[in-house]
């Protein structure tokens, strides 16, 4: 089983290094493909000279800061189109644990479609984000699956996997967001779909160094895009009942 862990970056140079070293730690077999959006720090530099020492990184360079989603759509085609089985979502900044991996792909080799390396199921937490931080992840997702109706504690997880074939049959290249509303989409189109999604509890921890790279405009572009699902799903049920009446 090939799988491929997309890590988007911008300026993460203090960061980069050490996560990708961590990565092939835990398993030398795994692909490692770099999305960097322009970064000013040195990080693409960097990325290439991962990819010279370790044959299975890779960097994809943009020229600008194009999104979250955007950079997981582009690593994803990358990495399919090389083979993989598996594509692994995972944060830049040291906020997920590499030593979690085994987890990750063990679900879906045991047949998840999606497997979520959650912080809000039982065994799961946060460790030293600020209360507000905290308080808005938290009620983020409350939000999102009381809306939606996902049966997901964690729908704005970072840390995923998923096997491509679901990638295909739930068309990934269509999903629009661009911030970490990203999630809460693939989370929503991989519900529709009707995989299996699999969540187990992770420790996240904030970053140590760089920025935190969430804004007014991230967050606004979630909660707008829950009503736009919303009401997306009202509409196809309405369309249904119409052609079955």
């Amino acid at each position: 089983m090939l799988a491929v862990a997309v890590v988007p970056t911008y300026n993460e140079v203090d960061n980069l290094e050490q996560l990708v070293r961590a990565i092939l730690d835990v398993d030398p077999s795994l692909g490692v493909l770099v999305v960097d959006d322009g970064s000013t720090d040195g990080t693409s530099a960097l990325a290439h000279r991962l990819a010279s020492e370790f044959e299975n990184v890779d960097v994809i360079d943009r020229p600008t800061k194009s999104g979250l989603g955007s950079a997981y759509r582009d690593g994803f085609t990358k990495a399919i189109a090389g083979g993989a089985d598996v594509c692994i979502q995972i944060d830049a900044d040291l906020s997920h644990d590499p030593a979690d991996l085994p987890a990750l792909l063990s679900n879906i080799s045991h047949g998840a479609d999606l497997a979520i390396g959650s912080r809000y199921v039982p065994g799961g937490k946060t460790e030293n984000w600020p209360w507000g931080r905290l308080w808005l992840s938290r009620w983020g997702n409350r939000y999102a699956a009381g809306v939606l109706g996902l049966a997901v504690n964690d729908a704005t997880a970072g840390y995923r996997a998923y096997r491509t074939g679901a990638l295909k049959w739930m068309d990934y290249e269509t999903v629009n967001a661009e911030g970490y509303g990203f999630q809460i989409e693939m989370t929503h189109r991989m519900v529709r779909a009707g995989g299996k999604i699999v969540e187990f509890p992770i420790e996240f921890r904030d970053r140590r160094a760089g920025n935190s790279k969430l804004s007014r405009g991230i967050v606004r572009e979630a909660f707008v895009l829950v009503w736009r699902l919303w009401l997306t799903d009202r509409t196809d049920r309405r369309r249904r009942r119409r052609l079955s009446g």
